[in-house]
């Protein structure tokens, strides 16, 4: 459940759903889930009575805990699971003592929280998927459409040669798609079991300790691993790392769509709608409100993720405050992503595009910005030395007069000598120096559409 201090801001920068996968019923629902399915596998075997199962599974349900009680207990058990586990084994006595005795058996109260971890952190991989490959979609098809749509190219904040918004899209695909190769990836290392007992050996059940994490295993629909990793902590590493990825390929796609809504550009905007982006006091105002969160994400994941790293080095076979600094870390990453997830799902489909405005602004050097095409196309006759200083000199004499660089250049004697009229309409054509900008389109979606089969 989420506290009144996090209600304010969740709408805007987390997903619903995943907020509700890490909410305390979220959280203590993946611990009985553990729990239930340790009863079952422990019974499967013969470890303990079948009629018992019963009455752990009824009480296996987040909604019959005061999680009121559990936060107070907590601050003196030093865990969720200790707990947890006492409730439900008053729920259980109550229905019946001989199951209470079976209860938890043989399993510890990180086996608990780390399993149940793992069940919330697959539901939130599903949600991520589904969000991902949206999102590839969408990106897809804006891809396509403005492949041949030529805008400036920008290094440095400066204007460089021309691009096309669809190549710049496609290179958001690109990462989006990795991301959800890397995801594809990772999952049978992340989602195994954590099933070792006080210390990892699982003394407690004896000769059934294997047949029973097997049973577990199976029960939960998790990875059975080569053993516990109570303090081997790269599985959950690993994915908050790709959780900070891919926060920040959606920082970079929050980035430049801010920078092409400035009033300077006022190139591509996000979709308008009643009230969105407005100011309090301004109102001709038209604000980047969702590429705010991508960023703001981007800001804030590689924090969360450098916690997870700096948290790894746990001791021995249980750690002390190093694990306690994760529960809430990467619970936080899952949200923030999904929240700028659900931004850009709400941006890309939408996006308002001015091409005229982008030819306008391609203009705005007179011509300056295909000063490397003239060059090219010169340096084939008289070389690169003697054409690029050539070129140069052009270049200055334009911004010095205030005159268009096809102006300049069609005056020089030396250029039209190499160069006709015709040629030089051509090279100063935005359109006609896009190069393998169709070509990285074409092969993004096709990259795209290989791994969404």
């Amino acid at each position: 459940m989420n506290s009144p201090s996090n209600q304010l801001f969740d709408a805007y920068f987390t997903q619903p759903a995943m907020r509700a996968v890490f909410s305390d019923q979220g959280r203590v629902q993946g611990m009985l889930d553990f729990e239930s399915a340790l009863a079952r596998a422990e019974a499967s075997v013969g470890l303990i009575p079948r009629g018992v199962v019963a009455p752990i599974e009824a009480a296996c349900n987040a909604k019959l805990y005061d999680y009121t009680a559990l936060a107070q207990a907590i601050t003196t058990a030093g865990n969720s699971a200790i707990p947890l586990v006492k409730a439900l084994g008053k729920r259980v006595a109550a229905q019946s003592a001989e199951a209470e005795r079976y209860v938890h058996l043989g399993a510890t109260s990180q086996d608990a929280m780390d399993s149940g971890l793992v069940l919330q952190l697959r539901t939130a991989a599903e949600l991520l998927e589904r969000d991902l490959a949206g999102l590839a979609q969408a990106l897809a098809v804006q891809a396509e459409r403005f492949a041949d749509t030529p805008l400036a190219g920008r290094t440095w904040l400066q204007q460089a040669t021309p691009v096309t918004l669809g190549m710049k899209l496609a290179g958001v695909l690109g990462a989006v798609t990795r991301h959800r190769q890397r995801l594809a990836e990772l999952k049978p290392r992340l989602f195994c079991l954590q099933f070792g007992g006080a210390s990892g050996s699982l003394a407690a059940l004896g000769d059934q300790a294997w047949p029973v994490a097997a049973a577990l295993a199976r029960e939960l629909g998790l990875d059975l691993p080569d053993q516990p990793w109570h303090t081997q902590r790269d599985r959950l590493v690993e994915f908050a790392s790709l959780l900070g990825l891919i926060a920040g390929s959606l920082g970079k796609l929050g980035r430049d769509l801010s920078l092409l809504m400035q009033t300077e550009a006022g190139e591509v905007f996000e979709p308008s709608a009643p009230g969105k982006g407005g100011s309090s006091t301004m109102p001709h105002k038209r604000n980047p409100v969702s590429a705010a969160v991508l960023i703001g994400a981007a800001t804030r994941a590689p924090g969360l993720v450098s916690t997870m790293f700096s948290a790894m080095p746990q001791e021995h076979e249980r750690s002390l405050g190093l694990w306690h600094a994760e529960w809430e870390t990467l619970p936080e990453l899952c949200c923030l992503v999904s929240g700028a997830l659900q931004q850009a799902l709400l941006v890309v489909p939408g996006l308002e595009v001015d091409a005229a405005r982008m030819r306008e602004n391609l203009d705005l050097t007179q011509g300056l910005v295909l000063a490397e095409a003239v060059s090219i196309a010169l340096a084939q006759r008289i070389g690169r030395d003697a054409a690029h200083h050539l070129v140069e000199q052009c270049c200055r004499q334009a911004v010095k007069e205030g005159a268009h660089l096809r102006a300049v250049l069609g005056a020089n004697a030396e250029v039209s000598a190499q160069l006709s009229a015709a040629e030089l309409d051509r090279l100063l054509d935005p359109a006609h120096y896009l190069g393998q900008a169709r070509r990285w389109v074409d092969r993004a979606v096709t990259d795209h559409k290989n791994f969404s089969r």
